[in-house]
């Protein structure tokens, strides 16, 4: 292997494994922040480092080392310590092998050489995710039969009764999509997405199959344990079910693991239905070949973009009250010189591509580049989602729940099948 090929995969993995532990930290000041915004009040603001809060994400580090220097305590009741142990390590690392068949940017052609932007790569695709999601459910299991909790038993009974429930209509939704698709591979997927639905629609999964993207994403709610279906760790009826016992950094395993879950669901949903990394009608051959027209265009949309965003956090970002030498003012002003230095920055690394770049390798790079971008919005917005129908739908009762899977989404997905089947004999 060549110094490139070593570089690669390394960036490959590190991507894989850091983005969706980066994202937690995103995803938790987002939950805060979103909940304060839809419940008309404000969300974490006040913890700070030398009067610097960064708009409330200074409270993920007061939480992070809060965490780490609790107590561990593991009850005297308890006879499986192994499985205590064991479980919310289990829950964390299925969380984050999920990520690692999804697509991120589309193959890298670099010297004649194709590198593809994923973080195994293999053929396995939507296979390696059903697969490895369904271990998480183990963990959970485990994690409230060792508990010798009653509350933690009931816990992980729920959970295995909603993954059963909903893994059913999830696994039949996508028997629809591959239907279409022809392959199980996700970067083939995204690739098929680049393409233009009689010459104008993307022909993303989302038009492809209107009633599958539902049926999937409210089976993927029921995966991740997310409200409305929490309700195996419902607090008004078995106080955290089957992560009762649990805390210091086992706790936080599972904290952080079902925010992983949520950013990797919301990562397969973007890749099946909504185009991966790919822009709407900018295939990359098409980004290759007018490379420097775009890179022109972004330089001319940055600075305007971090002059109206400096505009608005000068106008947000201060006392609801006069207040004489607002720390705020000076935290806004430190901000937007952060924010002008990053964009000068690239603004030379842009001016440096106009000027020096003549082979397609520069240009390659770039789109890769341009795409990740894009995949990390998408999934940006798809969890956005998440935390909006949290704060928005009461949890549903354990009958409700259960009703809704067998009684409405399994129906709904075999006809689903029927009807997609029904439309691609007759193109054929």
């Amino acid at each position: 292997m060549s110094a490139l090929d070593i570089l690669l995969v390394i960036l490959r993995i590190a991507f894989g494994a850091f983005v969706p532990l980066s994202f937690v930290a995103v995803l938790v000041w987002m939950e805060r922040r979103g909940a304060g915004y839809f419940q008309d009040r404000s969300g974490p603001n006040r913890c700070n480092v030398l009067g610097f809060r960064a708009g409330g994400l200074i409270q993920n580090i007061a939480d992070a080392v809060k965490l780490i220097f609790k107590e561990d305590i593991v009850p005297g009741h308890i006879k499986h310590k192994l499985y205590f142990i064991l479980a919310p390590t289990l829950v964390f690392i299925t969380a984050i092998l999920s990520f690692a068949m999804v697509p991120f940017a589309d193959t890298l052609v670099l010297n004649g050489k194709e590198y593809i932007m994923q973080a195994i790569p293999a053929d396995l695709g939507i296979l390696w995710f059903l697969a490895v999601v369904g271990f998480g459910v183990y963990g959970i299991i485990l994690a409230g039969w060792s508990s010798h909790n009653k509350y933690g038993v009931l816990g992980g009974l729920r959970a295995a009764a909603q993954v059963i429930s909903y893994e059913i209509p999830m696994g039949l939704a996508l028997v629809s999509l591959l239907t279409i698709y022809s392959t199980v591979n996700l970067s083939e997927m995204a690739r098929f997405q680049g393409q233009l639905l009689f010459g104008f629609i993307p022909m993303w999964g989302v038009f492809l199959q209107p009633l599958g993207v539902i049926i999937f994403i409210v089976a993927a709610f029921a995966e991740t344990n997310r409200t409305p279906f929490d309700l195996a760790e419902g607090e008004s009826e078995i106080v955290a079910g089957f992560h009762v016992e649990y805390s210091s950094m086992k706790f936080a395993l599972f904290f952080m693991g079902e925010y992983v879950a949520m950013f990797v669901s919301s990562a397969l949903i973007v890749t099946l239905y909504f185009g991966s990394y790919q822009i709407p009608w900018f295939s990359t051959e098409t980004l290759v070949n007018h490379s420097k027209p775009v890179v022109f265009l972004l330089m001319l949309a940055m600075p305007v973009a971090a002059y109206f965003f400096n505009i608005w956090m000068k106008k947000n970002n201060r006392s609801q009250y006069e207040r004489p030498n607002d720390p705020r003012v000076f935290e806004a002003q430190v901000y937007a010189a952060v924010i002008w230095s990053i964009v000068i920055f690239i603004e030379i690394i842009f001016l440096g591509f106009l000027i020096f770049s003549s082979g397609a390798g520069g240009a390659r790079i770039l789109v890769a580049l341009l795409q990740i971008a894009c995949f990390l919005f998408k999934t940006f917005l798809m969890c956005f989602v998440y935390i909006w129908v949290r704060w928005t739908l009461p949890r549903f009762r354990y009958d409700q729940l259960q009703r809704l899977g067998w009684q409405r989404l399994l129906p709904l997905a075999l006809l689903n099948i029927f009807i997609t089947s029904a439309v691609v004999v007759s193109l054929a």
